[in-house]
This record gives C-alpha cells, structure tokens and sequence, in this order.
C-alpha cells in the first residue's frame, strides 16, 4: 500500500478513535433527551454557512492570485481550497495543506514560484487575522484559560501581533539577510536546504503584500469574513440545541481554537480540535452533548470539506496522484 492510501486507512481510524472516546467520555444520562429536543433545521444553517465560507476563500484567492499577475477562475480557486483540506488532514499542521494549493495552482497555470508564494500568504493572511483578533477576544472572555491573567494574555496577543508586523516589515527590508546566511550554515545540508526555501519563499510572500497594499487590505478583511462564516458552525448547531447563544464568545474561542490548530502537531489537529472543543465549551452546551456537538463540527468543518477535496484531487489529476508519496510531491 502506497504512503497516501496508508495514510487515509490511519486518518479514518483515527478519526473512529477519536469521535468514538470523545462522544463515550461526554455522554451522561441526560444525552438523549437533550438530543431529542434538536432542530435539524440548524445543520442546514452550518452547512450553508460553511458553504458561504469556502467561497470567499475562494474569491480572496482569486485576489491574491490578480496581485501576482496572474488568472484564476472561481472553479479553479475553488479547487485549490477543497485540495487544500484532503492534504491537510493527511498531514500535521499546514505544511501537507500547501503542497495540495501548489499542485492545484500549477495545474491552474501558476508558475510553481508564485504558487508557493501565494499557498503561504494565503496561510499567512489567515493567522494575521486571528492574531490581531486574539486581544479583543481576551478582553472580552475571561474564561479561555483559567488560572491566567486576562491582562497578560492581551499583553501576549498584543505583543504577538505587533512582532508579526515588525518581523514583515523586516524582512521586507531584508534586516534578517546576515542572520538567515549564519542559520544557513550552521544547519546540515539537508536542513539549511529547507530552510533558504523556506527564507526566500517568505521575503516573496512579504513582498507580495506590500506590493498592493488597497488590494491585501481588501483580501486580508475577505479572509477574516470568510473564517467568521466558517466558524459560524458552531454557533447554528448550538441553537438546534436551543442554547442561547453568546455569539461574541462563541466565535472568539473558536478563533482561539483554530489559531492553535494551524500549529498542531496531529494530521488536521485531529485529537486536539475535538480536546480543545471540549475543554471551551463544555459548560456553554446542554449536559451530555457537547461530545456529539464537538464530532457534529469537525464532520462539517474538516470531513465534509476531506472528501470534495478527494473528489477533485482525482478528478483534475487522475488516480495516479494517489499512488504518488506526498515527499515526492512536496521536493517537486
């Protein structure tokens, strides 16, 4: 069995693992007669609102993709973004994620350069938005960690997003030229290989969005739209729940859930994103089901999205892509 297929057979046990520990360990006796109670109508609400949410990550790609000179169309963005979840879930963090948005865009006709650029200020994009959220979201919700200072939390957020701008604009100015060569050296080949990749890809992401600065503002507002209707799930299932929903502390701690997720260590954040669900929203849901509500989003979110990825990927490149190993793809 070749690495990909391998890895969908271990993604989907996992996931059984996973859904089924989650949902024995948070059921109580109360679970059925809560779920009884539930308004189906609400799963159409997330699903739409998911929907909604795809798309303009498509057109905020679109965008980007204009910036760079180049030509996408909606089918094609659209593509790239279902790509991006089938090789995110095969992989920890966002790193298998990026390879699936560079074949997607070369195959679009993206010279393979400005699609590694573009698949990282896509991710980049993204986590600048959360990050300039998180200060507020800490100001707002005390209960995100208990035990610690809502003060110094904002003071971290804070300090976190002002760092991320000076290390922008630094890289921008190439201040960080003579440190990256001393990095270089010193790491094996294999590594300092990776790692002037990874240096020169980042100056051409920086470069990329200071070079039109009214159209990344418009692209950077786009991305923070279009994860506010992603995690907007969250929220409609609660109410078929018939929770009276905090809808500011609701989305501010999935915020601060899928800010963590784009840095796990786990194929898709698979194990954390459900831990992390039942850690923030235990006490917000009724008794017993905030297990079932944890799987009902990670279906809707990760799942759903898993599969029309799958769908694309073989329909635009053939099921001879399956049989490739994802490292082949990645050194490609």
């Amino acid at each position: 069995m070749n690495k990909v297929y391998g890895r969908i057979v271990g993604l989907f046990l996992l996931i059984v693992l996973i859904s089924s520990a989650v949902i024995y360990f948070t059921v109580d006796i109360n679970t059925i007669t809560n779920l009884y109670m539930f308004k189906p109508w609400s799963v159409i609400m997330a699903i739409l609102a998911m929907v909604i949410g795809l798309v303009l990550d498509g057109t905020r790609l679109m965008h980007m993709v204009r910036i760079s000179d180049e030509n996408i169309t909606l089918e094609q963005a659209v593509q790239v973004v279902f790509g991006n979840y089938f090789l995110a879930m095969l992989g920890p963090g966002a790193a298998a994620g990026a390879i699936a948005q560079v074949m997607f865009l070369r195959k679009a006709g993206i010279p393979g350069g400005k699609a590694a650029v573009l698949a990282l200020v896509r991710t980049l994009v993204s986590i600048m938005f959360l990050a300039c959220c998180l200060p507020f979201i800490f100001l707002h919700d005390e209960g995100i960690l208990p035990g610690v200072s809502n003060d110094l939390m904002v003071y971290v957020a804070g300090s976190v997003a002002v760092l991320m701008v000076l290390l922008a604009y630094g890289i921008k100015k190439n201040a960080f030229d003579y440190l990256a060569v001393k990095i270089t050296k010193k790491l094996p080949r294999k590594w300092s290989r990776k790692f002037v990749e990874m240096y020169r890809d980042s100056k051409a992401a920086v470069k990329l969005l200071a070079s039109s600065p009214l159209s990344m503002v418009r692209v950077f507002f786009e991305s923070g739209l279009s994860l506010i209707f992603i995690y907007m799930i969250v929220p409609f299932l609660m109410l078929g729940l018939g929770v009276n929903v905090d809808w500011l502390t609701v989305m501010g701690r999935m915020m601060f859930l899928n800010i963590l997720l784009y840095f796990s260590p786990t194929p898709g954040g698979s194990g954390i994103a459900e831990g992390g669900f039942v850690y923030l929203f235990s006490s917000s849901v009724p008794s017993g089901t905030v297990g079932i509500l944890a799987v009902s989003w990670r279906f809707i979110a990760e799942y759903l999205p898993f599969f029309v990825g799958l769908y694309y990927t073989i329909t635009v490149f053939g099921k001879s892509v399956l049989n490739k190993d994802l490292d082949e793809e990645e050194s490609a």
